[in-house]
């Protein structure tokens, strides 16, 4: 039994309050829904340490609506890093962009990562 890594609730973009004291100082997770089902070591490998923000950009239709919401966060919060976990689909590129416009919105500097997860469930690169 691996034992589970989520350090807050909700984790789901839509839901969160950008006020939430668990972003202080934080480093994020920004994640697609469906990297945590393909991703077998998601709670060894890439939650640890971080708090999750999962939303699914291809069907949500709420760029920016989630831009606008990530960029309170990071406005609000000293935020230290954000790892975008993203799958290898063409549907799952728009988590990526979400949050650079985040990032422009906020006027903030924070080091970004991308994983790119393939869809046999391994990281297939880093950006």
């Amino acid at each position: 039994h691996t034992p589970s890594a989520l350090r807050q609730w909700p984790v789901q973009l839509h839901l969160l309050n950008p006020a939430a004291p668990y972003f202080d100082d934080a480093e994020l997770l920004v994640c697609a829904d469906c990297v945590a089902y393909a991703h077998g070591g998601f709670h060894t490998k890439l939650l640890p340490g971080k708090i999750l923000i999962i939303f699914f950009p291809k069907l949500d239709h709420s760029f920016d609506e989630y831009a606008e919401k990530l960029a309170d966060i990071f406005t609000t919060h000293n935020i230290r890093s954000v790892t975008v976990a993203r799958m290898e689909v063409p549907c799952c590129g728009g988590t990526v962009a979400i949050v650079e416009k985040a990032l422009e919105m906020s006027g903030k500097n924070i080091p970004v990562e991308v994983k790119i997860i393939g869809i046999d469930g391994n990281i297939t690169r880093n950006q």
